[in-house]
């Protein structure tokens, strides 16, 4: 009788840690960007998501089927506000990095949105209460503005990136943490709530972001610069090599996640 053995040759390889050259990877950075999209990085596998405790199209979705009017701040090439459809019948989107307002021009013309090029989060070209929801995905934003804008009675839905995101980038590197380290939920709530607006409900949360190589973690810094200000490899060239080594050894590396989600009103008054 064979001895009960559940363990299969399969199961007992153990994968082999590839990962191409340091050389193979710092060529690869000047490949093509547009838009706001991490396809090129998520759709090869090379970086993940964990999953947040929500669904922030979800939490949309109510608001958005009862809005005649609404503003997308930060659309980037309009590739989320595109899965968004059908879209109020007056929506405007703004978008403050130069390279992507072009993109979502073209991406949402065919749509009706008006795409708006701005650099002021205190200036927004748009008419006072003139807004029944404004959405923010991982945009700044001015709470003062946002009231400004809202009707009486609209809403305000965002979800942020919290300022511990991606904070092991600057501890690896021995980089200084950004400006916004201490952005949060609570700041958030804390600032609206100063601008005259009801909160309605929030949540926050810490997962990890999985980086598989070098390429993909450089590739990443590259273009979230606000993370680690003048990032260039060779400023950051040896530690980056022992990163290198660390995805020999390890296979993948987890990076800080930090999210939050708010929902805010102005008061009908």
């Amino acid at each position: 009788m064979e001895s009960g053995n559940n363990s299969s040759p399969a199961r007992d390889r153990q994968l082999p840690r590839v990962q191409p050259d340091l050389e193979e990877f710092l060529a690869e950075i000047a490949d093509g960007f547009t838009g706001w999209d991490f396809d090129y990085l998520t759709g090869s596998g090379r970086m993940s998501e964990a999953p947040l405790p929500w669904c922030y199209r979800n939490l949309l979705h109510p608001y958005l089927k009862k809005a005649s009017s609404m503003l997308d701040m930060g659309t980037g090439g309009g590739e989320f506000l595109l899965r968004l459809k059908p879209l109020p019948a007056q929506t405007w989107a703004t978008e403050g990095y130069v390279p992507n307002i072009p993109v979502a021009q073209t991406n949402l013309k065919p749509e009706g949105v008006t795409v708006i090029g701005v650099h002021d989060d205190e200036n927004l070209p748009l008419p006072d209460s003139s807004l029944e929801l404004i959405i923010n995905r991982h945009e700044s934003f001015s709470p003062d503005e946002v009231a400004r804008l809202l009707k009486p009675g609209g809403v305000f839905i965002t979800q942020q990136a919290g300022g511990r995101n991606d904070e092991d980038f600057n501890h690896w590197l021995g980089a200084p943490m950004p400006p916004y380290y201490n952005w949060s939920l609570e700041s958030a709530q804390k600032g609206l709530s100063e601008a005259g607006l009801e909160l309605l409900w929030g949540d926050e949360a810490f997962v990890h972001t999985r980086f598989h190589d070098l390429g993909a973690m450089i590739f990443y810094l590259s273009i979230v610069e606000w993370q680690i200000e003048n990032f260039s490899v060779n400023t950051y060239k040896p530690q980056l090599s022992e990163l290198h080594r660390r995805f020999a050894a390890e296979g993948w590396l987890d990076v800080t996640c930090h999210r939050f989600v708010l929902a805010a009103r102005k008061p009908n008054r």
